[in-house]
Order: structure tokens, then sequence, then C-alpha cells
């Protein structure tokens, strides 16, 4: 081949400098009724698991291991997302809907590790109430503050490190053309869909790596509330075993809402990529998710219920007694 064809095949095959975002809609009047609809979305989950972190922080009746790691949680559901929502409400607005090829990975990274991150928590709240459950008299013996931040470091750091090879494979195959991104943020399949090669091997790559962060996590879990639901069936006392499954129900509840949507766009091949529907079912984990987390929380709760009436200075009502 002769330089100047070999150099116009690198052209040819050169990343892509930025991608465009192409969202929910193109009409005007449709984008400025999604705006107000997603920045209230938002504001009501920042302030929600925001107004969580600080009755935890505030009322020392909640510093145990329990609401440690729900803390966490609220934290890393803030985090999670501001990821891509801040992004989208300004392409609403905008003219432009691009984001660089940098602020794509990088948006990728963040948004996957904080993900998984969520991921590997919610097992640990599965084993906390377990020992709960099935140690109850050695409960802050076993879940002692130093194995808590230890867990909870533990979580974080699977999170960041697992998803850099997936977002590694992922930014470094060739984008030699197409560079609209049928989503609402860089999503992984979305993106990868553009790639100018076979992308088989990535997704196998990608499989496996989803075995590790969902369905690892899923089986832990459910193995978790097995014993749990042993522990419970052998209490005789009614109202104590229904007091001992309502703690369950709050984190079982939020469970299923964040793994169902998640396992069906990471563990299903690019065959079966439908841009429209994983549009909606990623706003539904990501954005949904986080909004309602602390409804479900707290709503079941009355150790949240109280902290709050006392942070406000409201009188207590006597059915929280």
């Amino acid at each position: 081949m002769c330089p100047t064809m070999w150099m116009i095949t690198e052209q040819n095959q050169s990343w892509v400098s930025e991608f465009i975002l192409l969202g929910f809609s193109s009409d005007p009047t449709t984008k400025s009724i999604l705006f107000i609809v997603f920045l209230l979305i938002y504001l009501c989950s920042v302030m929600g698991n925001g107004l969580i972190i600080m009755l935890i922080c505030l009322d020392t009746q909640l510093h145990t291991p329990m609401y440690f790691f729900l803390c966490i949680l609220a934290l890393l559901d803030m985090c999670y997302v501001t990821t891509t929502m801040p992004q989208m409400l300004v392409h609403l607005l905008a003219h432009s809907q691009t984001i660089s090829f940098a602020g794509c990975w990088l948006q990728m990274y963040v948004f996957g590790s904080l993900a998984t991150t969520e991921c590997t928590l919610f097992v640990v709240m599965a084993y906390d109430r377990y020992v709960a459950i099935c140690y109850p008299l050695r409960y802050t013996v076993i879940l002692n503050w130093g194995l808590c931040i230890r867990l909870a470091a533990g979580s974080c750091v699977c999170g960041f490190l697992s998803v850099l090879l997936h977002t590694f494979f992922t930014m470094s195959l060739p984008y030699c053309g197409p560079n609209k991104v049928n989503h609402y943020f860089c999503e992984g399949p979305s993106v990868r869909s553009l790639a100018c090669m076979d992308t088989h091997i990535i997704e196998m790559v990608d499989l496996v790596l989803s075995v590790f962060v969902v369905v690892t996590p899923i089986s832990l879990i459910v193995a978790s509330y097995i014993r749990i639901a042993k522990a419970i069936l052998k209490i005789k006392s009614t109202q104590s075993r229904c007091k001992a499954f309502s703690t369950c129900v709050s984190h079982l509840t939020v469970v299923t809402f964040f793994y169902g949507p998640a396992s069906y766009i990471y563990m299903r091949p690019n065959s079966s990529y439908s841009p429209e529907r994983d549009k909606q079912v990623s706003l539904f984990y990501n954005a949904f998710t986080a909004l309602l987390n602390p409804v479900v929380y707290s709503l079941r709760n009355k150790d949240i219920k109280r902290a709050f009436l006392k942070v406000t200075g409201t009188v207590q009502p006597r059915w929280l007694s």
C-alpha cells in the first residue's frame, strides 16, 4: 500500500473527537417539558438523599451499622444521578448536544464505577441484615466500626477497579465515522454499537464482567435472605416475626428496582440492542431508583421519621412511640 493510501486509511480509522448525545427528543416543546420533569426528579433525588444523610449524621441514635451503610447508599445515589442528569438537563436547553471523547470516557467510567459500588454495597447491606436477625446478641460485636469502614471502602475499591477493564475495552474500539449516540449519556452498550469493527469478543468480556458485577452479588444476596428467612420462621412470636421481616423489606425493594433494569441492560448481546427501550430502562435504574430509595427507606422506617421530627422540632405522634 502506498503512503498516501495508508494515510487515508489511518484517517478513516481514527477516533472521533466527540460524540453527539441524541437524548429523548428533538422537538423544542417536548424538550422543554422534559427539562421541567427531569429537573424536578433530579432536585428531589438530591434533596431526598441529602436529607437521609443529614438525619443519620445529626441523630446519634442512628449511628449504627445499618444506618451507616444507608448513609453510604444515599451518598452514592446523589453522585450516581449527578453523573448524568445535569448534562442531560443542559442538552435539553442547549442547541449543542456534544460531549468530548475524553468526557464520554470519564462519564462512562464514573457512572459504571458508582453503579458497581452500589451493587457491592447491596451485598454488604444484606450481610448487615443477616447478622442483625441471625445473631442479634452479637450484632455490634461482629459488625464493629472497623469492619463497617473496611466493607464500605472495599465496596468502593471493588467498584472503581472492576469497571476499568470494561471502559478500557469500550473506548479502545475504533470509532471511525458515526458519532451520534442514541442515548442521553455515554452508556457502554450505546457507545459500543458505533464501533467500526466486530464487537463480539468485547461482548464476551463484558458478559464475564457482568457475571462478576451482577450475578455474583445477586447470588450472595439471595443466599443471605434464605438464611434470614429460615431464622425468621423459627421465631415463635408473630409480632417479632413481622418486625424482623419488615427490616428487610426496604432493602429487598431497592435491590429489585436496581438489579432488574441493570441486568437487562448489561447482560444481553448487542444483537438485541434497542436504543429507545434501553434509554427508558436506563432512566429507571439511574434517575428513578435514586429518587425512590429515600422514599422507600423513609416511609417504612420509624427511626428515620423520629429523627426527622427531632431535627425539625415537631411533636412526635403517639403511633411513632
